[in-house]
């Protein structure tokens, strides 16, 4: 059996669909990561094969002035989950981003470039791959600008603004890969079932900037919205972000034979089932 932390959030949910029966799902309620004991009494009852974690704390402007909570929950909590599974041989897959990255080096990140977080949030994810792999049998998937059907996201965000608004600002020197819940989940069961361990980046072919994203979004929704550039200095928001953290997912495809669709094409599927 699969134990899906976080299992109502937004991946959480998509990944129970993908998983089908070999999954079970707990979250807030049922396990608290950031308590050792809650930790040790889930998982010594259910002794699952595998862990993922989809908890986590991600407001990334909020972590800025709750930095403990975030160290608590993205950091320390990850480390309660390796002790655990390694105590009962499970293997852990912990969900980490490309805000570990300081966006410097101008060309797609690989697994084993080297990190430099820029942020709160992005040291608190640092963290929890460092603990993460205090578990031999551990298993990293950074991943970015992601969204999905069960969750506050980018598209969701615009499509609401698109109904209300017919001018936007948008930042356009931010660059990255938008990444559909749904074809995250499908490399993550790849890569369970290859039986891969270590550090894998998992994002939907190309990059974009977030302007780019908002124009095809409005585009593929059939919505008349002009959306003007502006820049992360205008923007001003409280936590840095890395202007270019596109990841390379060669690793992914060379070990499994899973290649993500383009980004585009993962939006339009994403927006069709959202119709329904």
């Amino acid at each position: 059996m699969i134990l899906v932390v976080g299992a109502n959030g937004m991946l959480g949910q998509e990944l129970m669909a993908v998983l089908g029966g070999s999954a079970r799902g707990v979250d807030v309620g049922e396990i608290d990561i950031t308590s050792l004991e809650s930790v040790q009494r889930v998982l010594r009852t259910l002794k699952p094969r595998a862990v993922i974690n989809c908890a986590a704390y991600t407001d990334v402007d909020g972590c800025e002035t709750k930095r403990e909570l975030a160290m608590a929950v993205n950091g320390t909590g990850v480390g309660h989950l390796a002790a655990v599974t390694e105590e009962i041989g499970a293997k852990l897959v912990q969900l980490s981003t490309d805000y570990v990255f300081d966006g410097g080096k101008g060309s797609p990140y690989l697994e084993d470039d080297p990190v430099g977080p820029l942020s709160a949030y992005g040291e608190s994810k640092l963290l929890g791959e460092e603990n993460a792999r205090k578990n031999p049998q551990h298993l990293i998937v950074r991943t970015q600008w992601l969204y999905g059907h069960a969750g506050k996201n980018f598209v969701e965000t615009m499509l609401k603004l698109g109904a209300e608004k017919d001018e936007l600002s948008v930042v356009d020197d931010q660059i990255g890969s938008p990444t559909w819940t749904g074809d995250l989940s499908l490399a993550i069961k790849a890569l369970l079932e290859k039986g891969c361990t270590g550090t894998y980046h998992a994002a939907n072919a190309g990059f974009v900037s977030w302007n780019g994203f908002a124009k095809e979004i409005f585009k593929e929704a059939g919505l008349s919205v002009t959306v003007k550039p502006m820049t992360t200095v205008e923007l001003n928001r409280p936590a840095n972000r890395p202007l270019y953290s596109t990841l390379d997912c060669g690793k992914l495809l060379r070990d499994t034979g899973f290649q993500a669709q383009p980004w585009q094409e993962a939006l339009k599927r994403y927006l069709e089932l959202r119709k329904k």
